[in-house]
C-alpha cells in the first residue's frame, strides 16, 4: 500500500468506537479508508450497522496527526504493514472476520508454503508439560512447521524456543505495540526470533499496556493457524480464549489430556469433553488430522491395488467420496446413512487399503 493509503488507514483504525469489522465494512463500503475519511456523514449513516455514535468521533483532524507520527515510528524501525485485503497479508487471516485492517511486523516472516500451528497453554507450566511441548516440536520437525505462539512465560516461550532449536520458522504474537517487548527477561530472545521468524502486532507504538490487548491478541494467534494446540490449561485462561477463538474460525483445535486431579488439565479435559478439541497423546496425531504430508510421502509409496475388494460399507463411502469429491466425515456420516463411529473407522481400514486419503480440515478424498 502506499503512504497515503497507510496514513489514512492508520487514522480510521485510531477513531474510537470502530472496530476491525466495522472498519472493513466503512472500506467495502467506500473503496477505501481515505474515501470514508472523506465521506459525507448522512451517506455512511446509510451503511447497514453504521449509527451516529459510530461516526461522531470520525472527522476529527487529529486521527491523521496522530497516523503521521505512526508512519514515522514505523519508518524509523523498518516495520513492514500488511493491509487486510492485499498480497502480503497472512492468507488464513485473510478469512477471519475480526482480523485487523492492519498488521505491523518486523523480522523474517514467510508464511507461504509450509504448515503453520499455534501452541499456547498455561504461563505456568509443568515439568510435563515443558516435556510435552518440547517433544511434539521436535516430532513435528520433518514437517516443517512455522510454530506461532504469543512470546509470554510458560508454554509460549517454551515452543518458540523449542522451534528455534529445530530450526524452524517462530512467530510471536504481541500484545502491545513493536516498541516494547513483555515479558521484558524474553528480550533476550529477540535476535534469535527475528533470525527464525519475528513478531507480529496490530497496536501501535502509543498503545497502553492493558492485560484486555492480550485477549484480542489471541485472535491473530488462532487465525494465523491451521490448528491450535493447547499443552495446558486451567479450568480458566487465556489460551482456552485462543482455543474457542481458533474454534469459531472452523480450525482444528488439539487438547493434551491430564488426570482430573491435575488444576492445569482441567482447561484441556473440558475442551475434549466437549468436542471442542481433538485428544493429542502422540505429536503424530497433528500430522494424521491435519493430513500432513512429509516430502517423500507426495507419490505414494503404495499405489492403489488394482482389484481392491471393499466390503458393503466401504462401497457406499467408496461411491459417494467418487461422485461428490471432498466430503467431511460428517457429511459422509449423514448422506451414507451411517453412524460416525462406523464411517470413522471404516474410512481408516479404506486409507489402509490406499483408496482414500484424509485432507486438511477434515476432508476425504478418492485416490
Amino acid at each position: 500500500m502506499t503512504e497515503n493509503d497507510l496514513l489514512y488507514t492508520l487514522a480510521l483504525q485510531h477513531v474510537p468506537n470502530i472496530g476491525d469489522i466495522t472498519a472493513k465494512r466503512l472500506i467495502s463500503h467506500c473503496g477505501s479508508a481515505e474515501a470514508v475519511l472523506k465521506e459525507k456523514s448522512q451517506n455512511l449513516l446509510k451503511i447497514d450497522g453504521i449509527g451516529s455514535v459510530t461516526i461522531s468521533d470520525l472527522f476529527k483532524s487529529h486521527h491523521l496527526k496522530e497516523a503521521e507520527k505512526e508512519i514515522r515510528f514505523i519508518k524509523v524501525n523498518n516495520i513492514e504493514v500488511s493491509y487486510f485485503n492485499e498480497a502480503n497479508y497472512p492468507e488464513k487471516l485473510k478469512h477471519c472476520i475480526d482480523s485487523p485492517i492492519l498488521l505491523f511486523q518486523t523480522g523474517k516472516i514467510d508464511l507461504k508454503n509450509q504448515p503453520i500451528i499455534s501452541i499456547v497453554g498455561a504461563r505456568k507450566i509443568t515439568t510435563s508439560g515443558i516435556a510435552f511441548c518440547e517433544n511434539l516440536v521436535e516430532q513435528l520437525a520433518i514437517y516443517n512447521p512455522i510454530i506461532v505462539s504469543g512470546f509470554a512465560y510458560g508454554t509460549d516461550i517454551t515452543a518458540h524456543k523449542a522451534a528455534m532449536k529445530h530450526k524452524l520458522q517462530t512467530v510471536a504474537c504481541l500484545a502491545h505495540g513493536l516498541n516494547q517487548i513483555y515479558p521484558k527477561v524474553h528480550k533476550k530472545y529477540m535476535v534469535d526470533m527475528e533470525k527464525n521468524g519475528g513478531f507480529f502486532s496490530d497496536f501501535w507504538s502509543t498503545d497502553t499496556f492493558d492485560k484486555n490487548n492480550f485477549l484480542k491478541r489471541n485472535r491473530v494467534i488462532a487465525g494465523l493457524s491451521e490448528a491450535t494446540i493447547v499443552i495446558e490449561s486451567a479450568e480458566k485462561g487465556g489460551s482456552l480464549v485462543t482455543a474457542d477463538i481458533a474454534h469459531s474460525y472452523n480450525r482444528d483445535v488439539f487438547a493434551v489430556p491430564g488426570r482430573t486431579t491435575d488444576s492445569q488439565s482441567i482447561g484441556c479435559n473440558n475442551l475434549i469433553k466437549h468436542q471442542k478439541a481433538h485428544m493429542l497423546t502422540t505429536p503424530l496425531d497433528v500430522p494424521y488430522i491435519l493430513g500432513w504430508e512429509l516430502e517423500s510421502e507426495k507419490q505414494p509409496v503404495i499405489q492403489k491395488q488394482l482389484f481392491v475388494e471393499l466390503d458393503a460399507t466401504e462401497k457406499v463411502i467408496y461411491n459417494y467420496l467418487k461422485e461428490n469429491d471432498k466430503q467431511q466425515l460428517d457429511s459422509i456420516a449423514l448422506n451414507c446413512n451411517l453412524p460416525i463411529f462406523k464411517v470413522s473407522g471404516t474410512l481408516l481400514n479404506m486409507e489402509l487399503k490406499g483408496v482414500v486419503r484424509p485432507l486438511p480440515g477434515k476432508l476425504f478424498e478418492v485416490i
